[in-house]
């Protein structure tokens, strides 16, 4: 019994370090070159991360899960574009994710774009490929809807 309870522990940590090892970039232009170099899609994730509910529950249903984490670095380069109230961010980055915002045209978050880009004598150019949002259900609804969108790239 000892034995079975120590692996369920090995097996469920691995998969939640797997879960909390991605890498989310915040520099976009950085997180551009990652996504050329490996040939996938960005998954770019506006988000109110202390004050939005509804981001939250996205995080926590499906951003911090496992099969989440399998299928994103299968899939693509992931960026998230925070929009804090209660905590401070760079000057710079602050001015990029205002920047994106506009150019995407988010208008409520949690907003998950999805979008190739290449940057061309130092102007991003964005192909969009397709939105969501909060997808109730956990991952594999928020998943096959992901799934969906990158099938018609």
């Amino acid at each position: 019994m000892k034995k079975i309870v120590m692996m369920l522990f090995v097996v469920f940590g691995s998969l939640s370090m797997q879960a909390q090892n991605l890498n989310w970039h915040t520099d976009v232009k950085e997180a551009i070159a990652v996504s050329n170099k490996v040939k996938k899609p960005l998954l770019l994730f506006f988000t109110g991360s202390d004050w939005c509910g509804w981001c939250i529950r996205l995080q926590k249903e499906v951003l911090t899960t496992p099969e989440f984490a399998k299928w994103a670095s299968e899939n693509v380069v992931l960026v998230e574009l925070d929009y804090p109230r209660r905590s401070n961010q760079s000057p710079e980055v602050k001015n990029q994710n205002n920047e994106l915002q506009q150019a995407f045209g988010i208008q409520g978050f949690p907003t998950v774009y999805f979008a190739s880009a290449e940057s061309i004598d130092g102007r991003i150019n964005f192909k969009g490929l397709g939105s969501t949002g909060y997808v109730a259900g956990g991952p594999a609804p928020w998943l096959q809807a992901a799934n969906s969108i990158l099938s018609h790239k």
